[in-house]
């Protein structure tokens, strides 16, 4: 199979040209940010020069991204070829675009209750699918760490991630909002980081407080597109707020509880942040060095971004991906891959997590062989290989 690929900076591109090649498919990628556009004449030209150019003379049989692209999904329309999306972001604003319901679309969602919204809808052009992990590739690189670098990136509870909490946020942006809205928001957003399970920050936002986020920063929907103010300002403004709320309480009470006696890790972004009892360290590099984090680290916590309604994130599936022991907040679809409390652990709430932390850390047995679990989950089921084999036979030999 010939293969079209266009990206930019996606994490993952390197398992998929991968899993192509280790499978038989020649494939082309061409990166260029503007196939993230919802309408570009600039990516159309380049669109016809690279497919008319095909893969070493020979025609593509389809066109591959991550995420969702409205202007790749018009071009491949055009020309009646499929157009495969892997979804791994959630919010992408881009999934409500017209164009999604276009013939040639392929569009797997890795979260079930977005994928659900979009099929209750009548759009039949998306597919559930969990996100997947190239074990082999991640084997490598642990087997083949040095004593040095292992002990660097080794701990007893670590976080890998954004903190969210970057001077140019959306959030930091509404700043001349009335005292009324604000106190309204932080209170919404309290009450959300109480609540696993179901997001209803967008239902919170009623006209008057939309009205005075409107004023203090004004946002656009697009002319091409459904989404609405409420999704905007809900998923990139107040979700993202409340990562950094629900991150910094979570390493701050891990701080304090597990500091002085346990080597407590956080991977992000420093800024100059400082937290009692966190080592703060700079971002791991996602293909050579976050597996060995991740397989080196007694506990491996997921802090979900909650616009993520109910999927699993990439984070997850790397975690048990790399052997690593997985401790994470509830999100319903983690039922469909694994079994918690034999494969994974999940935590309720601040508290729970801590008490959760407490016990694994200290039942050395019991953890590696939840940690082993998920790795065979993983293994068995959600491999790029495993995961193009069921996408191919979807596009390709749909009844």
């Amino acid at each position: 199979m010939n293969i079209l690929i266009f990206e930019y900076h996606n994490f993952g591109i390197e398992d998929v040209k991968e899993c192509f090649e280790k499978n038989g498919h020649k494939y082309k990628v061409k990166e260029t940010v503007l196939y993230r556009e919802d309408v570009s004449i600039e990516f159309d030209e380049l669109f016809n020069t690279e497919f008319d150019k095909g893969c070493n003379g020979e025609k593509y049989d389809c066109v591959f991204t991550f995420n969702y692209s409205p202007v790749i999904s018009n071009n491949c329309n055009k020309r009646n070829i499929p157009y495969i999306a892997f979804v791994y972001d959630n919010p992408q604003v881009l999934l409500y675009s017209y164009t999604i319901i276009n013939k040639c679309n392929y569009v797997f969602m890795f979260d079930k209750v977005q994928y659900q919204e979009f099929k209750n809808e009548g759009i039949n052009s998306v597919y559930y699918a969990p996100l997947a992990v190239n074990t082999e590739r991640v084997q490598r690189v642990i087997t083949n760490v040095n004593a040095t670098e292992k002990e660097f990136l080794s701990g007893d509870i670590a976080f890998v991630g954004s903190m969210y909490d970057e001077k140019h946020n959306f959030f930091n942006r509404l700043e001349s909002i009335s005292d009324y809205t604000r106190g309204y928001l932080d209170a919404v957003i309290k009450a959300q980081s109480n609540v696993y399970g179901h997001f209803f920050l967008e239902d919170m936002l009623t006209d008057c407080i939309l009205d005075d986020m409107y004023k203090a920063c004004p946002v656009k929907t697009s002319a091409t597109g459904v989404e609405t103010i409420q999704y905007l300002y809900a998923n990139y403004f107040l979700a993202r707020k409340l990562a950094s709320y629900d991150r910094k309480e979570a390493l701050k009470t891990l701080g304090k509880e597990f500091g002085s006696q346990y080597k407590v890790n956080l991977y992000t972004k420093c800024s100059g942040r400082n937290i009692n009892g966190v080592n703060i360290k700079e971002p791991v590099d996602y293909y050579e060095q976050m597996p060995i984090v991740f397989n080196n680290s007694r506990i491996n916590l997921n802090i979900t971004l909650r616009s993520i309604k109910s999927g699993i994130p990439l984070r997850a599936m790397d975690i048990c991906g790399a052997g690593g022991f997985l401790l994470s907040n509830y999100q319903a679809d983690f039922y469909d891959v694994f079994v918690p409390g034999e494969d994974i652990v999940l935590y309720e709430s601040l508290d729970d997590m801590i008490e959760k932390c407490k016990y694994y850390i200290k039942h050395e047995k019991e953890r590696q062989q939840i940690a082993d679990n998920g790795y065979g989950k993983i293994v068995s089921g959600h491999t790029y290989d495993i995961r193009f084999k069921e996408i191919f036979n979807i596009v390709f030999n749909k009844n």
